[in-house]
């Protein structure tokens, strides 16, 4: 039997013991999580950054012709929800052909879009494929604030990720989109998500903030004056009533935040990224002065009253945020009645 000498260059590609020992025990919590796609791979994104040493760390997946974060951590994280062209991004060229990309700079690398890496201060990247069955899904991206920052050990690291995240992800997919998936978490009337749904993701969401420290919002939204349109109009009117208050809801709020229809006339959100406090209390600010603007399609008044709880501000358990989100639409509401 010949015995294979690996050569010192070989050795030093591959994993460290500690990095090894990290990797079993981040797709153990894959595991863990089963088909909870938005919590396995904001576990990724957040794990990376320790594994590698870099500045941020993404998840981006392959949906149409473009390019959408799905998960974003350190300075990648201002990036959650955005889509960009796969035709004008190296994640898109790495998609495209199934494999590794390196930049090692993006002041001279013609593949970037130098002026996105400019807005958040990114010079070198790593781009892995996330493939099942050679289907490529998306990619796993490093990002550095340095020049030449990651090499083939980097890779090596990730590329024992990147196997099974690519089926957590194609399989998630798939489930994510089986009807009696979608009627179970959702509810019927509005499309929003209902009751169940928010609460997993709020749990989620609360996990992630203890473990990165990055803030949250909670909101509590109940309609103003349902009861008198469903005694003056009728229940079809006030169901009709609820839809253009969700759709309300759906066309202010962003594609990363959740929102719920928690049954009758409540409703909740829960905000994600929040950059800042100040930001986050604009966008409430926003939301309630739209909630409250004329419903061209209704034949009666329609508003609503908005309460929010920031975490870790106000609390960091699910059950304190959403009982001090509760308490503060009250107060609003009272306001309301008052005017």
């Amino acid at each position: 039997m010949a015995l294979t000498i690996m050569s010192t260059n070989e050795a030093e590609l591959l994993p460290k013991r500690e990095q090894l020992l990290d990797i079993i025990r981040l797709q153990t919590n894959i595991a863990q999580l089963g088909l909870d796609l938005g919590s396995v791979m904001a576990l990724v994104v957040d794990r990376t950054l320790t594994l590698t040493g870099a500045d941020g760390a993404a998840i981006e997946l392959a949906e149409g012709e473009e390019m959408v974060y799905r998960a974003a951590s350190g300075v990648a994280a201002v990036r959650l929800g955005m889509h960009m062209s796969m035709a004008s991004t190296l994640s898109g060229q790495c998609v495209r052909s199934g494999q590794m990309m390196i930049c090692n700079d993006t002041e001279t690398d013609p593949r970037v879009d130098i002026a996105s890496c400019r807005q958040i201060g990114i010079r070198s990247m790593l781009v892995l494929p996330l493939l099942h069955l050679k289907l490529c899904v998306g990619v796993l991206k490093i990002m550095s604030r340095q020049p030449h920052a990651f090499d083939e050990q980097h890779a090596s690291v990730l590329q024992l990720l990147t196997e099974v995240l690519g089926a957590e992800i194609f399989f998630a997919a798939k489930y994510a989109t089986d009807d009696l998936f979608y009627r179970a978490t959702h509810d019927e009337m509005t499309g929003l998500a209902n009751r169940a749904l928010f609460l997993d993701r709020l749990h989620h969401a609360v996990a992630h903030t203890k473990r990165s420290g990055t803030p949250l919002g909670v909101l509590m939204i109940d309609m103003d004056g349902l009861k008198a349109i469903n005694d003056r109009f009728g229940h079809r009117a006030g169901d009709q009533a609820i839809r253009a208050f969700a759709e309300r809801l759906r066309g202010i709020l962003r594609n990363t935040d959740t929102i719920a229809r928690l049954g009758g006339d409540e409703f909740a959100v829960l905000m994600q990224p929040v950059p800042d406090t100040a930001t986050l209390f604009r966008n409430v600010e926003r939301l309630q002065a739209h909630l409250n603007l004329p419903y061209p399609e209704l034949d009666f008044t329609v508003a609503g009253s908005v309460g929010l709880a920031m975490a870790p501000l106000d609390g960091i358990e699910p059950e304190i945020l959403l009982e001090k989100a509760d308490q503060a639409m009250y107060i609003v509401k009272r306001e309301h009645k008052r005017q």
